[in-house]
């Protein structure tokens, strides 16, 4: 279990994410949604520590992940494997090597440097790659696959690190519609038959409700609703993304039909003051 305590992280003058408090339970499928700056993103990468709260606790399973360091903090790295919009991969190397890469946690320092991977570990990389079907490009240098492809190598690379949490940032940001449901389609799989929690920041309302039992929402740098996709409310939303009236509009994904349909729920609040979805 994943518990996030009031946590908060300022850049200088500015407070990206206020103290945000949230507890996700081992093998949820977790979106997170919001406007750009929002503080997504800051939110995720302080889970993986690629940035530290300014405030506040980070726990996972009673480890407080917020005060790791070294080989300790390298372990949790590898078991919260970070999943990026811009996919990270090494575009000069082949598919196979990228993929790789994920065990770099999992092995010695010289070993590392050498790259000397197993038999075993080949082997492992060409499943995880059948697995999201894209093995046939395995010898392929992965900066000539498509922005889709490279996604589902990323993703394969994830697998590799055998993680317990897999935390992908805006994945399907710089995807069209049929690659961004191929890499929907993937990680919810992901999910469902490895147990592996995945907590993903996404931009359309519309993705997180039909892949995510849980959603989240953040506005300025604030979670403003945590619940199931059917308690999200009209006004609700207008508090994620902003009203009509400031000319942001709704969501840039949201239709006036699926505005239409939303239930008119009264919205519950917590002791901290975050908008909660009502208990089913």
């Amino acid at each position: 279990m994943l518990e996030i305590r009031n946590v908060t992280r300022r850049f200088g003058q500015k407070t990206a994410v206020r103290k945000v408090t949230l507890t996700i339970r081992d093998g949820e499928m977790v979106g997170v949604i919001g406007r750009s700056g929002a503080g997504k993103s800051t939110l995720l990468r302080m889970i993986n520590r690629l940035i530290d709260p300014s405030e506040g606790q980070i726990l996972h399973n009673g480890s407080v992940v917020s005060s790791l360091s070294g080989p300790a903090l390298r372990r949790w790295q590898r078991d919260c494997a970070m999943i990026f919009q811009q996919f990270n991969l090494v575009p000069r190397l082949d598919v196979l090597t990228n993929v790789l890469l994920g065990r770099l946690n999992h092995r010695s320092t010289t070993m590392s440097l050498l790259s000397l991977f197993t038999r075993e570990e080949r082997i492992a990389a060409i499943g995880a790659l059948e697995r999201l079907d894209i093995a046939h490009v395995a010898l392929q240098p992965a900066g000539t696959l498509s922005g889709g492809q490279q996604q589902r190598v990323a993703i394969a690379r994830a697998l590799m690190q055998e993680p317990q949490m897999i935390l992908a940032d805006e994945p399907i940001a710089s995807l069209d519609p049929l690659n961004a449901k191929v890499v929907m389609d993937s990680l919810k799989a992901i999910n469902k038959a490895d147990g592996i929690t995945v907590v993903t920041n996404l931009h359309t309302l519309d993705t997180a409700r039909e892949y995510c039992s849980r959603i989240v929402g953040m506005a300025n740098g604030e979670v403003v609703f945590d619940g199931a996709p059917e308690l999200l409310t009209r006004e609700t939303l207008n508090m994620i993304y902003g009203t009509d009236a400031d000319g942001a509009g709704v969501s840039e994904s949201i239709t006036s039909t699926s505005i239409d349909y939303l239930p008119a729920l009264e919205p519950v609040f917590a002791s901290d003051g975050a908008l909660r979805g009502l208990a089913s």
